[in-house]
């Protein structure tokens, strides 16, 4: 069944194994709604095709040849940031992947497990089409927690023939992330983006709820307000603070150390 605006959502796979890409079409294909238009090997490829087919979403793998997921995540996101039409979804063998943190803050809208149920899968495409992310909360808040105890991280994917193994001691390029609060050595307060200053004390709130993995519901619960406020509050967040989606609207708040 197509949207309620009668758009077939349209979707590109890239992975470098030929039997994932296929298992994932033909899951898709079973769907009237969603049209896989494109399949990549790499991220390279993916980004060509991203560019000539213009596909509502991406099924990016993290780990490929040439050009891994993170850096074909990172162009596709900067190609997109006028008009966002194409949104990643980055597909991961472990759901406490390192590099998939980097991934989100290189402009996915979530991950998914390549082992996940077909059902999950494309209820998921159609969730980040629809504009959301599709990490589960409690998996978001147990991605950044972790990421908070690794860093240093890489700054990308292990190529095909470092392996599955590879990790920061394999000669990955390290460092910390962008954004990320660092207190130095004079004991300082760690760096706060600009954008905080434009929240309002409820809509700090509010986001510190979002980031401890609070529903809308939830929050209006906790808040004591209505569930169309909070809405109106969520929306008001991603704008203020340029975040895509309530995902990387958590990472702000661990950045900016509001949680």
């Amino acid at each position: 069944m197509e949207d309620r605006s009668g758009h077939v959502i349209t979707v590109v796979i890239a992975d470098d194994q030929e039997l994932v890409r296929a298992g994932f079409a033909l899951v898709i294909g079973t769907q009237p709604d969603i049209d896989v238009v494109g399949q990549a090997a790499d991220g390279e490829e993916a980004v060509r095709l991203v560019d000539s087919l213009h596909p509502d979403v991406v099924l990016m793998d993290v780990r490929m040849p040439g050009m891994d997921g993170l850096e074909a995540t990172r162009r596709i996101a900067e190609d997109s940031k006028s008009d966002p039409v194409t949104r990643v979804i980055i597909l991961t063998t472990f759901d406490l992947d390192e590099y998939v943190m980097a991934a989100i803050r290189a402009g996915a809208s979530g991950f998914l497990l390549k082992d996940t149920e077909p059902e999950t899968l494309l209820a998921s495409i159609r969730t980040v089409y629809r504009g959301n992310a599709i990490i589960a909360p409690s998996a978001t808040k147990r991605l950044i927690e972790h990421m908070a105890q690794t860093q240093p991280v890489p700054l990308r994917a292990p190529s095909a023939e470092e392996g599955d193994a590879a990790g920061p001691s394999d000669g990955a390029q390290t460092g910390p992330y962008p954004g990320t609060p660092q207190t130095g050595s004079s004991g300082q307060a760690p760096y706060q983006d600009p954008e905080l200053e434009e929240l309002t004390a409820r809509e700090r709130e509010v986001l510190v709820e979002v980031a401890h993995g609070l529903s809308n519901q939830e929050i209006a619960d906790r808040l004591f307000i209505s569930l169309p406020t909070v809405k109106t509050h969520v929306a008001h967040i991603l704008q203020k603070i340029n975040a895509r989606d309530r995902v990387q609207a958590v990472v702000f708040a661990y950045e900016n150390d509001l949680v």
